[in-house]
């Protein structure tokens, strides 16, 4: 890897996450890692009142754990007839331990007969550095609740939920053809237009490791 190459991780074991990211990143002089190229590390409580709390919090520790420069997100899908949910608990709504399907066929049962099939999906993009600082995109894209699930692109809820400008489900669309409009696509995008910058801030905050001569007796 050469020196202008900057090594970031995303702070994520989700594949499907990692994928897009890399997709919406690949043309940039980024070395993207993920949680799955290092050894166990504690897992961090996401119990932040926000999606912007959860993704520095993500980002901020992973940063610091593994000694470089983070790339976290924190999303959810927020229904207007459930009242936001299930919001910052999207990925443990109905309680641990559930797949996909399994959290998405609860998410149609609870909104059976429902008229106001409202919903949004929503991201907050953290970047952080083991000393602390961080920057945030976020973005959001608006849709609906679809009557069944339908696709078998993407991951999480994407099955079910509706975007109507492409009268489709994102699970029916592309890797490529989702990102140009979903939530996550549209916050990397916002962090795209100042990449030049972003890589040129990671460096800034960066520690600077110390070089010393060795002398004498000591072996180095």
């Amino acid at each position: 890897m050469t020196d202008d190459i900057l090594t970031m991780v995303i702070a994520t074991h989700n594949t499907g996450k990692l994928a897009e990211i890399r997709n919406l990143l690949k043309d940039y002089p980024v070395y993207l890692k993920s949680l799955l190229d290092f050894g166990p590390i504690p897992p961090v409580e996401e119990d932040g009142a926000t999606f912007d709390d959860n993704a520095y919090k993500k980002a901020a520790f992973t940063a610091r754990v593994l000694g470089v420069p983070a790339l976290a997100d924190d999303s959810g899908l927020v229904v207007e007839a459930l009242g936001g949910e299930p919001g910052i608990h999207s990925a443990r709504y109905g309680g641990d331990g559930l797949t996909d399907i399994e959290r998405y066929t609860l998410l149609l049962r609870n909104m059976k007969g429902q008229k106001n099939r409202k919903a949004a999906f929503c991201c907050v993009i953290s970047i952080a550095v083991p000393t602390g600082p961080a920057l945030t995109y976020e973005a959001r894209c608006e849709g609906r609740i679809a009557e069944s699930a339908s696709g078998e692109n993407g991951f999480g809820y994407d099955p079910v939920f509706f975007y109507p400008p492409a009268n489709q489900t994102f699970a029916e669309m592309s890797i490529s053809e989702k990102s140009l409009v979903s939530h996550r696509g549209k916050a990397l995008k916002e962090m795209q237009k100042e990449f030049d910058n972003v890589i040129r801030w990671i460096r800034q905050q960066m520690p600077v490791q110390e070089k010393f001569k060795c002398e004498g007796a000591i072996s180095c």
